[in-house]
């Protein structure tokens, strides 16, 4: 009897992740809309398009809806599945939200067009994922339930099952093993994936980035261990910080004999095009060259390559670059203090931000931020360890850390908005718009408006 072949699927991140991670996500609509039908037709798993920090920069920089980007895209593309990237109880912000605004906003992302839902927590809580795994489900999308991947004394193999296991029971259709470092090495992958397949049989994505120089190994070693999708950019946005190369995994796996159903014209084609819209963020200074090495001391510090940009601008408008080794040494040592939190979305922001005033003030924890005091009270969730309670002594004082979900002690948010955005607001897509980014939705909604009596203005005049 035949071996039955082992088919490899791709999601396709340009749209979102690999543009995210090398040009800080200022691809705006219109550079690529001549190629989403393309897109549409090349035979990926899924489009990554939407979710990360998209939405924050179509309204701070690129003066887009994210909505109305969504509904587009949507339209250009009937025959793939979009898919998000959602920070659990976060959504799309930075810090923890009510449960009304999470379950409204994943019903809008869905009937918007959204098809999968990849849902994480920066600290691997799973009480955080439950809301919005559940709006997933009753919206009737594919929930996409996520391990925020890192390596600590108290990050095991074991663990991370345990996590699977419990994603699963909570509605989960699909786990993601999200590597947003690029720190996995194949022989980790392999185990890894292997240790999951065992337990449950459900379909798995292994996400990395480029960074570290590991990422094609590890692909490989993770599709030998039974892994079903996995995350790819074409080839002028991949690299780097970004993800491995579309057209080079197809050819290796298919080298090696697994199947791959990607149309090689269309991502030629793909890649012709992305190549000249590459050039023009090269010429304009957006997309550094930096952004395009491979840096293995992120082994060392497991810094994730944003989180590298985020220190370096912090330094620079500090006049402190030269301090820049002792902020990334101090790193490690402010993550083992606040409980070994994976460095994702927000807690990467927050370690590196707290590790640099460590080192400027020369004494540790003098001065902490908003964000690191309301993580050591409990406000994002269960550390993976316990954080250090001398640290946390030293930060909060007499004020007992909480040991409830801290979205449970937030008011519904979405009632009192709509009626204070009466007569401004359009519909819900604007309300939580607004929840999410208030300033940023104020002003955009103003020179929406501005826009709309241009044109009308321009109209009757022409007329």
């Amino acid at each position: 009897m035949a071996r039955k072949v082992q088919k490899v699927q791709f999601v396709e991140t340009v749209l979102r992740d690999a543009n995210q991670s090398l040009i800080a996500t200022r691809l705006p609509y219109d550079k690529f809309e001549p190629m989403l039908e393309t897109i549409d037709k090349v035979g990926y798993y899924a489009a990554e398009c939407w979710g990360g920090a998209t939405f924050d920069v179509c309204l701070r920089y690129l003066h887009e809806d994210p909505w109305e980007r969504l509904r587009k895209i949507r339209a250009k593309m009937p025959n793939t599945k979009l898919q998000m990237l959602l920070r659990g109880q976060n959504v799309l912000g930075y810090s923890h939200y009510p449960d009304d605004f999470v379950k409204l906003f994943v019903t809008k992302a869905v009937e918007n067009g959204m098809d999968v839902i990849r849902i994480f927590d920066a600290l691997n809580d799973v009480n955080n994922l439950k809301v919005a795994m559940e709006a997933t489900k009753k919206a009737g999308a594919i929930a996409s339930g996520t391990i925020s991947y890192t390596t600590s004394p108290v990050h095991t193999h074991k663990k991370y099952v345990e996590m699977v296991k419990e994603m699963k029971r909570m509605g989960a259709d699909t786990i993601c093993i999200k590597d947003m470092a690029g720190i996995m090495g194949p022989q980790e992958a392999y185990d890894l994936v292997s240790a999951i397949k065992d337990a449950v049989d459900m379909p798995i994505d292994l996400h990395t980035h480029s960074t570290t120089g590991l990422a094609f190994m590890t692909y490989l070693k993770a599709v030998e261990a039974g892994v079903d999708i996995i995350d790819t950019a074409i080839s002028p946005f991949s690299g780097g910080t970004s993800q491995p190369c579309t057209e080079t995994m197809a050819y290796a796996l298919r080298q090696l004999g697994y199947q791959v159903d990607l149309d090689d014209s269309l991502t030629q084609k793909m890649a012709e095009y992305f190549k000249g819209i590459r050039d023009e963020f090269i010429a304009d200074g957006t997309l550094m060259p930096k952004s395009m090495a491979t840096d293995p001391k992120c082994l060392i510090y497991e810094v994730p390559g944003g989180m590298l940009s985020n220190l370096l601008s912090q330094l620079k408008q500090m006049n402190a670059l030269d301090r820049f080794d002792e902020a990334l040494m101090e790193v490690p040592q402010v993550r083992k203090d606040m409980g070994y939190p994976p460095l994702v979305t927000p807690t990467s922001q927050m370690v590196g931000v707290q590790a640099v005033r460590n080192v400027l003030d020369g004494q540790r924890y003098k001065t902490v931020s908003k964000e690191i005091k309301a993580y050591c009270r409990g406000e994002y969730g269960r550390t993976p360890a316990p954080v250090n309670p001398t640290v946390q002594k030293q930060i909060l004082g007499d004020e007992k850390p909480m040991t409830t979900r801290y979205a449970d002690s937030l008011e519904p948010v979405v009632p009192a908005t709509r009626k204070k955005l009466k007569g401004v607001a359009r519909n819900d897509e604007d309300v939580l718009s607004y929840i999410a980014f208030p300033n940023l939705a104020e002003k955009f909604f103003q020179e929406r408006k501005e826009k709309e009596e241009n044109i009308v203005t321009y109209t009757i005049t022409k007329a």
